[in-house]
């Protein structure tokens, strides 16, 4: 058991109508793309904060989440120290039409946006967050929404 704080987040797996996914690109530690999303701020659950998420980061409007189907644990470091990082990752179906950069109010270091199918995900050398991301989406994309979300390292 970590001893490290506990920070909960909430993350958003966007498809849109290609089922590519949105990905969000940061420079820290080395470089890496990963789905939307932040930390709970107190008094928040996963499904409110995913949302508040999508609306600071992308100027999201109108998306509705379809339901949870990640979970993942992971020891790593966010702004300089290192904590426990529970997250949950939700489903979100949206057009690039619900989301509007110029509505962004906290960007957070984002360096860039990209849409990605998921033959790209499983071909790139980039690093991607988190770690199995296209083979939870290609389930999803056949499956729908499991009863049980898939546990992510």
């Amino acid at each position: 058991m970590s001893t490290l704080p506990l920070r909960e987040a909430a993350r958003a797996v966007i498809l849109d109508a290609d089922q590519r996914i949105l990905l969000l690109r940061y420079d820290e530690n080395g470089g890496f793309w990963a789905t939307p999303g932040g930390s709970l701020e107190p008094g928040e659950d996963y499904p409110t904060a995913a949302l508040r998420e999508l609306g600071e980061e992308l100027g999201a409007r109108g998306v509705i989440l379809s339901g949870e189907i990640a979970e993942r644990r992971q020891d790593h470091p966010v702004g300089g120290r290192r904590v426990q990082q529970v997250e949950k990752y939700f489903l979100v179906r949206a057009s690039s039409d619900a989301l509007d950069a110029a509505r962004a109010t906290q960007t957070d270091n984002i360096q860039a946006s990209r849409w990605w199918s998921l033959d790209e995900l499983r071909s790139t050398a980039e690093t991607v967050y988190p770690l199995g991301l296209a083979d939870v989406v290609a389930d999803v994309l056949v499956r729908g929404v499991p009863r049980e979300p898939a546990v992510l390292r």
